[in-house]
Parts: structure tokens; sequence; C-alpha cells
């Protein structure tokens, strides 16, 4: 059986919705939440494996309260079911940890198959909300810490961390201490949103359009920026 919450401010979508699903003999809707204020008590109570998401909701977006249960429940699958067929909405909605997307005209069945494709390890969109999802992937930077970003010192850093100086050579030719670099690093790694040195010289690199060095044997374990 199949744990589902609904996130919808509609009352009478909101019902369609836990009808459907409790129709299905495999799925029980668990919780029907308004809001994303209600749904960040409803959801963590209940436990569900799959929410039903809408994106414009009273108070918090559906898109924040996303990114909130999933700090609170990595393993919650998220469809968002909107009206809005918007690239940059697709794109924040997929960064915030959403599994999939359907717009709200989805028939029944879709919206149940979704439940069932991302229970198997799927990311169901409709034909028309893959395309758009190129598109905004298209659109946005790989590098997603651009240089405005970093500091002037993460930045001359990465670029030493980027020519194979270690740790120590680093703060030699910076003539800062060991601990500094390892906090600048820290920063780095956080901005970058990677776990190790060799990942943030990847990215780098990407950006550059240089190509990567070849993955080492060992990397530094996350946490260790040395």
């Amino acid at each position: 059986m199949t744990k589902v919450a609904i996130v919808e401010d509609n009352p009478v979508v909101r019902q369609s919705f836990r009808e459907w699903i409790d129709a299905a003999p495999e799925f029980h809707c668990v919780c029907a939440s308004a809001s994303a204020e209600e749904a960040l008590l409803d959801i963590p109570r209940h436990r569900p494996d799959v929410a039903l998401m809408d994106i414009h909701l009273p108070g918090e977006s559906g898109i924040v309260c996303t990114a909130r249960l999933k700090a609170l429940l990595p393993a919650l699958q998220v469809i968002m079911v909107t009206i809005y067929r918007n690239h940059d909405l697709i794109f924040q909605a997929l960064q915030a940890g959403a599994c999939g997307y359907l717009l709200k005209r989805s028939q029944p069945e879709d919206i149940l198959r979704a439940i069932a494709e991302v229970r198997a390890g799927g990311a169901p969109m409709t034909g028309e909300i893959a395309r758009l999802v190129v598109e905004a992937f298209q659109r946005k930077p790989l590098f997603h810490a651009p240089a405005s970003e970093l500091t002037q010192r993460e930045s001359e850093i990465l670029a030493l961390l980027a020519e194979g100086l270690a740790n120590k050579e680093i703060g030699a030719r910076l003539a800062i201490s060991y601990d500094t670099v390892r906090a600048h690093l820290r920063n780095v790694y956080e901005k970058l949103h990677v776990r190790c040195r060799t990942e943030a010289v990847r990215k780098y690199l990407h950006a550059e359009g240089r190509p990567a060095p070849p993955a080492p044997g060992v990397e530094n374990p996350p946490g260790q920026p040395g």
C-alpha cells in the first residue's frame, strides 16, 4: 500500500485527488493539506511515500514547501501537479527536490500512473513538460556558483586547487595558514553543492570549458577539505 499526501488549496481539486487515490486498491490518501504550513505539520506526522504538490499555495509556495519537506523527509517523493507551464518554475521545483511534474488537466489514470512510477524509481512527466524541462536546463548555466557568489579569495583557492596544489601549497602561495585554506574550501564546497575537492575541481573546469581530471582512487571524505 502506497501512502499518498495531497497539498492543494482548491477544495474541489483536493477532494477529487483524494477520491481518485482512495479508489485505487494499491493507494491510500493519508492526509490532504490546503497550504504549505498545514503540509509541514501533516506530512511529517503521517509520513507518506508520495506527495502531490501544488505550486501556487496561500502563504509559502509549493516549491518552498517541497524543499523544506525534503530536508525533513529525504525519502519523500514529491510530484508537482500544477496549471503552470513555466521554465523557471519547473527548474525551481526540480532543484527543490521534486521528482515529477504534471499538469492539473492530467486524467486520473495519469496521476495514479505517476504515483506508481515514482515508487518504482521513475520521474513522471508528460511529453509537454519533459520538453520544457529540457529547455529549462538548456537555459541555465551548469556552473551553479558563478564568480559573483564566491569571494575573491575563494575563487583564488579554487583556481589553485584546479592546478593540483595541495592545501599546504595553496597556503604558501597565498601566504595564509593551512586551517584558513580548509575553512575557505568548506565554503567553496557549500556554494558549489559538492562534497570534495575533486567534485569542486570538475565543476570549475567544466565551467571553464577545460577537460576534467581523471577520478582519483581515493578522495578526501565529506567535511574534510584536506
